[in-house]
């Protein structure tokens, strides 16, 4: 079984997908850890509260979620994951992996796996991406070992900086990028 991260962060209308998305890579053959932003660990919003979602996820899974980052440090020359998938990315986590900023979970995952030279995989989720974030979004697009969940504009009239990948393609990406390959089209 191929050992890859589940990092999740807080673009909270997209958890039912990315539950359905977590679902099909275990019957793929992909042995998730699920690791949590602080806010997807605390936050109880209309969509989830915390606890439940957790719950789900660590029933699928069959493992405890990562939520701290003392935790999620081990990532990289620990856990061995082969892969991390970080959906949904938002443009706050987008803009932190451009930058380097390490301070949370998934961004220290996000770290350990750069800096073992391993694949990160993004499922982009943002209001902004094509505002404040598309210069981290064109950094990320251009960075080696990270790769992207095909994504377009969602709502293209009424949010017009706003992206969001298209999470049936999650398993597909996350193939490709194990063997070093971006699914194309990456825009749709």
């Amino acid at each position: 079984m191929t050992k890859i991260g589940i990092a999740i962060t807080g673009s909270f209308c997209t958890f039912e997908k990315i539950l359905i998305a977590i679902d099909d890579l275990i019957a793929n053959g992909f042995d998730l850890t699920p690791i949590f932003s602080y806010n997807v660990a605390a936050l109880d919003t209309r969509f989830f509260a915390a606890k439940d979602f957790r719950a789900i996820v660590e029933q699928k899974t069959g493992k405890k979620v990562i939520d701290t980052i003392v935790e999620a440090e081990p990532v990289g020359p620990k856990l061995n994951l082969e892969l991390l998938l970080i959906a949904p990315c938002t443009g706050n986590t987008l803009a932190k992996i451009a930058h380097g900023i390490t301070d949370t979970p998934v961004t220290m995952a996000s770290k350990a796996q750069l800096r073992n030279s391993r694949p990160i995989v993004l499922s982009v989720s943002s209001n902004d991406a094509l505002g404040a974030n598309a210069k981290n979004l064109g950094m990320l697009l251009n960075t080696r070992n990270v790769f992207f969940v095909p994504f377009g504009q969602d709502e293209p009239l009424k949010k017009q900086n706003s992206l969001i990948a298209d999470t049936t393609l999650i398993t597909k990406t996350c193939q490709e990028a194990l063997c070093g390959r971006q699914l194309q089209p990456v825009l749709f």
